[in-house]
Order: structure tokens, then sequence, then C-alpha cells
């Protein structure tokens, strides 16, 4: 996933995954002087939530040596998530989870270019990416399966590689690591995330693996054997650019683009 001589992004925010991912990063390379790891941070803009968050990540940052850099919602789209959610119109199903996740995949693309990075490292664990999987087969998403194959790929209009290193490991491990280690993460869960079906799906996966020890992990095997062969499948040039922002979309205008006029109430 990472070479000698990498200048790697990684997405952090106040969570134990992702704390954690630039925490052992840091370590590993850190007698690596030419191996350069860098925290990035998004401020989706949500009031008291995201506020406490920051400051974790900022104390962390320091006290590990780490550069890290900031960047909002508000700045690049022009409104943030406690905003989104009034303009956000009646008649569409636009979730929370569907505007912010839109939103996150383009910012945090945007922050590693501005940092000249060349890798961009997120913290999705075993069951960030089952649930996700289970979450695209409820919602008819099929095409998005193959996407969610986790081998190191180059994207954006910069070429970066994205890696998943925790992508085999659980969440509760990750979260005894981080509490072992004295990590500082925060615990309260965003205010919006009751919209979302993800919370349902984490908990039947866990009553699951509760009662079947090792069954996510067998699930997750067989959702990546099936994510990689609609990912082998899918057309080469499946993914072009947005009329609107030139970046890149498998469509015509991309999905940030379509949101931000919706938001607006604004038709193409």
């Amino acid at each position: 996933m990472l070479k000698f001589d990498d200048r790697v992004a990684v997405a952090v925010s106040g969570g134990k995954d992702r704390l954690t991912l630039l925490y052992i990063l840091k370590k590993m390379f850190a007698q690596r002087n030419r191996t350069e790891i860098i925290a990035i941070t998004i401020d989706e803009g949500i009031k008291g939530y995201r506020d406490e968050s920051l400051e974790i990540v900022k104390d962390f940052c320091s006290k590990l040596n780490v550069q890290s850099k900031i960047l909002s919602y508000d700045y690049l789209y022009g409104t943030d998530m406690d905003k989104a959610m009034v303009l956000r119109p009646s008649g569409k199903k636009m979730t929370s989870c569907s505007i912010c996740g839109t939103f996150r995949r383009r910012a945090m693309d945007i922050a590693a270019e501005s940092v000249g990075a060349n890798v961009l490292a997120t913290a999705h664990n075993l069951d960030d990416q089952l649930q996700t999987y289970m979450i695209n087969i409820l919602a008819g998403d099929v095409e998005r399966v193959g996407w969610i194959y986790p081998e190191p790929i180059r994207y954006s209009i910069n070429n970066i590689k994205k890696i998943k290193p925790f992508v085999e490991i659980y969440e509760n491990e990750i979260a005894f690591y981080a509490l072992q280690r004295q990590i500082p993460f925060q615990s309260e869960e965003c205010p919006y995330t009751h919209e979302s079906i993800r919370t349902q799906v984490r908990q039947f996966l866990n009553e699951l693996e509760k009662e079947h020890p090792g069954i996510k992990y067998n699930a997750y095997n067989s959702t990546m054997r099936i994510s990689k062969n609609l990912k082998s499948s899918m057309r080469p040039d499946a993914r072009s650019k947005c009329a609107k922002c030139g970046r890149i979309s498998t469509g015509k205008i991309c999905s940030v683009c379509k949101t931000i006029k919706a938001l607006r109430q604004e038709e193409y």
C-alpha cells in the first residue's frame, strides 16, 4: 500500500479509527524522514458535534508532531451540513448521510491534493466495508458494489492512490487498541446519524456476530469476491469528467454538483 518517499494524507476526524490510523502510520514511518504523514480533516459544519472533534484532532496532531490541514464544507460548497439539512428539498429522498458522504469524498480529494499528497489513507474497517455492501444491496445500487473493492486505486484529477489499511480489522479491535494506547477520541455520535439505515445494519450484523463468532469476517470475504468480480466487469471508460466542475464522474454531471443544485432547488 505504501512505499518509501510517499507523501501520505491521512483522513482524520475525532473518531477512534481515524486517530488510530494516524498514530500507527506515524509510528511506522517515524524513522523514515522522506516518508511524510499529513493529517487532513473535514469540517462538515455541525454545530457542537464537530467543534469537539476538531479540538481533539488539533491536540493529537500537535502531540504526534504531524502537520494538519482543515477544509470546511462551507468553504468548498458554500453551505455546511446544518444549512443543508434546512435547504434540502422535501420532495426528494436526500438523507443527511447521502449529502454528507457525497461532500466528504470530494472534500478529502481536494484536501489531499492541496497538501501535495500522492496517497490518501482512510480508516475504513471491516465493519464499515460490510455495512456499505449491505446498504448498497438494500438500496438497489448494485453498480456501487464494484467500487468498494479495497485494492489500492488511483483516482481524482491528480492520480492520487487511495488505500484502506484497516479494511480487514474489526471495529471493536480498533477501539480496544485505541483504549490500550490511550488515544483520545470522540465518543458522541453525529446528531444526524439516526436518518441512516447504517445504524440498523450495524446492529443486525453485530447481533449475528454475537451468536455466530466470525460470521462478519466470512461475510466480508464473500462480499469482496463479489465486489472484485463486479469491478473487473466494469467498463474502463465508466468514469468520465463532470461537465460542470471537470472532476471525475460516472455521468455527465457528478453527484456533488447535483447535490449542490438540489440544495439550491435549481434545475439543470
